[in-house]
């Protein structure tokens, strides 16, 4: 489990920072940088729509975060190491505008 911080604003699961999915994804398999990394569990917060959550589902500062990132240092068998991990995309449409600012080469 990390401490996740979400800078994705407009992504459904982000409230105040903080992820309330329960887990996410990380793509990138042959990054090589952050910006070659995503999170594929992003969804794109529609006006409206996201008034009407679970009242179950509740935002967690920790996150178990699998990954594919195989080529960054906290990846280990597809899972996130990382004490603390970032995720950014300010605007993001999809996943593709979002990425792992935590991801380090190893």
């Amino acid at each position: 489990m990390a401490d996740l911080k979400c800078a994705v604003e407009n992504c459904s699961y982000n409230e105040q920072h903080l992820c309330s999915k329960g887990d996410i994804m990380v793509g990138g398999q042959k990054a090589c940088c952050c910006g070659e990394t995503c999170c594929e569990s992003f969804t794109q917060r529609r006006e409206g729509t996201d008034s009407f959550k679970s009242s179950v589902v509740h935002p967690s500062k920790t996150i178990s975060i699998d990954c594919e990132a195989v080529k960054c240092m906290y990846n280990s068998n597809y899972k996130c190491h990382a004490d603390h991990v970032d995720i950014k995309g300010c605007g993001a449409c999809d996943c593709r505008g979002t990425e792992c600012a935590t991801f380090t080469e190893k």
